[in-house]
C-alpha cells in the first residue's frame, strides 16, 4: 500500500512539474536540413496540409493554414494547446518520452 501510494505521489508530483513549465511555441526561422527533408516529405501528398517533424528535442508543425494543435503526455496531460497560423513553428520538450500530438482532427504519436 505505501509502495503505492509512494508511485501515485511520484506521478503527481511530475505532473505539477509539467504543468507549471508550460513550454510555448515559437516560429522557426532555421529549420534543420533533417526536419525540412521530412516536412517536404510529407508535404508531396496532396491530402496533406499539416506536416510535422521531431528533431533534438523539439516538434516542428508546419501548416499551410491556421491549425489548433494540443499536445498530450502519453497519460493524457494537456502539455500545450494552441492556435498556431500558418507557417513553421516548434515547440521545446525537455522531458524525453511518448507524446500525443493533436492536429486539428488528427492525432499523432510522437516519441522524443
Amino acid at each position: 500500500m505505501r509502495r503505492l501510494l509512494f508511485i501515485l505521489t511520484l506521478i503527481l508530483a511530475t505532473a505539477f512539474t509539467l504543468s507549471a513549465a508550460s513550454p510555448r511555441w515559437e516560429t522557426a526561422e532555421a529549420v534543420p536540413a533533417q526536419v525540412a527533408e521530412s516536412i517536404r516529405a510529407q508535404a508531396q501528398s496532396p491530402t496533406v496540409q499539416v506536416a510535422h517533424a521531431v528533431h533534438d528535442g523539439y516538434i516542428y508543425i508546419t501548416a499551410s493554414s491556421a491549425v489548433q494543435v494540443k499536445v498530450f503526455t502519453i497519460l493524457g496531460q494537456l502539455i500545450s494547446q494552441d492556435t498556431l497560423p500558418a507557417g513553421t513553428h516548434r515547440l521545446r520538450i525537455s522531458a524525453r518520452g511518448i507524446y500525443l500530438l493533436k492536429l486539428g482532427s488528427a492525432t499523432l504519436r510522437v516519441t522524443i
